[in-house]
C-alpha cells in the first residue's frame, strides 16, 4: 500500500469512547434533549484528542476512533440507509455452536456486554444511500483534526455488505443476490466519499467468517463457502472504480472475549478474503485462537502489489503484548510475505459498539504503544539499523 523503509503501524479503528463524549451520546440515546452545538463541540475536541493521542503512541495511520458513529461498527448504518426497516427488535445475544458449547459462559457473559438492540433488516422499496450529511460531517471533524499532524495518514472504518446486514429479510427483492448488490450499490456512495476526501478506506467485515459459527459450523463447508462469495462479490461490487492502493479490507472472528473454537479455520477462506478488491488485508493474528494461523502464509501467496495487516496485538485481553512479542511477529512474517508489504496492526477495535469496551482505555494506549515499539524493534532487525 505503502513505500517505505521501516514497518508501519495502524490498528482497525474504533477506539474508546471518553466519558466527555459519552455522557451526550447517553443522553440522546435517552431522548434527552442536548445542545447541539455543544455536542459537536466535544465531538471535535475528542477527535483532535484521540488523534494526537495516536500520534504520541506511535500510530503512522490514524483513525477518528469512530467516535462520529453510534450504535455499533455495523448498524450505525442502519440510520445511513432509506428503505430499511429493522423487524423483530431484539437484545443482542451470541448465537451459534460456540454458545451451545459453551452455554453456563454465555448465560454469564452476554448480560455483562451492554449491547444495542437490533433486529432484522427488511427492504420495503430499493435501498439508497440518505447519510450524505452524516458521512460528510465524519470526514470534516476528521480532517480539521489531522490539519495539526501533516505527517500523520487517516482511514476510515465503513461497514461491508456481508457486515452491515448479516441476517436480512428480502421484502422489495427477489433473491438475496439482488439485496446484496442493491445494498452494495447504496454503500458505494459512502465510500466514495472517503476516498475523495483523501482518506484511506477501509472496509470492515468481521461478520463473513463470524457468520460461520452462528449458522454454518454444522453443514458443509461448500455451503457457508458459497455464501460467503456472493458476499464478496457484493464488496467488489461497491468499490468498482475505486482505487485498490486506498482501501483496507479487514476481517476478525468478533471482538467477543469468548471461546471461539467453532471459528472457520483462516486456511478455509483466505482465497475468499483475498478477492476482495484492496490494497492491504486486515487480519486478526495474534488472538490465542488465531495466532497459529500466520503459517497460511507459507503456501498462500499475497496477491501482487497487497500489503497484509496482520492483527500483533489482541484487543481481548487486557495483557499488555511485550514489544519483542509484537516484533516476533511481525519478524516471522515479514520473512514469508516481504518486510515491505508487511504493516503492524490490532485483530479488531478496543470498542464494539459505544458502551462497549473490550480493554480498559489506559490499557488500550498502552497495547498501541507496544504495538509501534514492537514495530521499531522489527525494523531494526529487518533493515539491519
Amino acid at each position: 500500500m505503502l513505500a517505505k523503509n521501516r514497518i508501519l503501524v495502524t490498528h482497525v479503528g474504533s477506539l474508546v469512547r471518553p466519558p466527555e463524549l459519552l455522557r451526550y451520546i447517553t443522553a440522546t440515546e435517552q431522548a434527552v434533549v442536548v445542545d447541539r452545538n455543544a455536542f459537536d463541540a466535544q465531538l471535535r475536541r475528542s477527535v483532535e484528542e484521540v488523534v494526537a493521542r495516536q500520534k504520541a503512541a506511535g500510530i503512522d495511520i490514524v483513525s477518528d476512533g469512530e467516535f462520529g458513529k453510534f450504535r455499533t461498527w455495523s448498524g450505525y448504518v442502519l440510520e445511513r440507509l432509506g428503505n430499511i426497516e429493522e423487524q423483530d427488535v431484539v437484545d443482542a445475544t451470541g448465537a451459534g455452536r460456540d454458545r451451545s458449547l459453551f452455554p453456563e459462559f454465555y448465560a454469564e457473559y452476554f448480560p455483562t456486554q451492554s449491547l444495542p438492540r437490533r433486529g432484522v433488516p427488511i427492504a420495503t422499496g430499493p435501498i439508497f444511500y440518505r447519510g450524505q450529511s452524516a458521512i460528510a460531517h465524519d470526514i470534516e471533524v476528521f480532517k480539521e483534526a489531522l490539519v495539526a499532524h501533516p505527517n500523520l495518514l487517516g482511514f476510515v472504518p465503513l461497514v461491508a455488505p456481508a457486515s452491515a446486514m448479516p441476517r436480512f429479510r428480502l421484502g422489495h427483492y427477489r433473491t438475496d443476490e439482488e439485496f446484496l448488490f442493491g445494498l452494495a450499490e447504496a454503500l458505494r456512495v459512502e465510500y466514495r466519499a472517503v476516498i475523495d476526501a483523501g482518506l484511506y478506506l477501509q472496509v470492515d467485515d468481521a461478520f463473513l467468517p463470524y457468520m460461520y459459527d452462528v449458522a454454518f459450523a454444522d453443514r458443509p463447508l461448500d455451503e457457508y463457502r458459497r455464501w460467503a462469495a456472493v458476499r464478496v462479490e457484493a464488496l467488489n461490487h461497491a468499490l468498482t472504480d475505486l482505487p485498490k492502493d486506498r482501501i483496507r479490507y479487514q476481517i476478525c472472528w468478533g471482538s467477543f472475549a469468548t471461546p471461539h473454537v467453532s471459528d472457520i479455520e483462516l486456511r478455509d477462506i483466505v482465497d475468499l478474503v483475498l478477492r476482495a478488491r484492496a490494497g492491504a488485508y486486515c487480519i486478526e493474528m495474534a488472538n490465542p485462537r488465531h495466532e497459529h494461523e500466520w503459517r497460511v502464509w507459507q503456501t498462500v501467496k499475497l496477491p501482487e502489489g497487497t500489503t497484509l495487516v496482520p492483527g500483533v496485538v489482541s484487543h481481548a485481553t487486557n495483557i499488555v503484548e511485550h514489544p519483542e512479542l509484537v516484533a516476533q511477529r511481525l519478524v516471522r512474517l515479514a520473512h514469508l510475505v516481504g518486510r515491505d508489504r508487511l504493516m503492524a496492526g490490532t485483530d479488531c477495535g478496543f470498542a464494539q459498539a459505544t458502551h462497549v469496551r473490550r480493554v480498559h482505555p489506559s490499557i488500550q494506549w498502552a497495547k498501541l504503544e507496544a504495538l509501534a515499539a514492537g514495530a521499531r524493534l522489527a525494523s531494526q532487525e529487518l533493515w539491519g539499523r
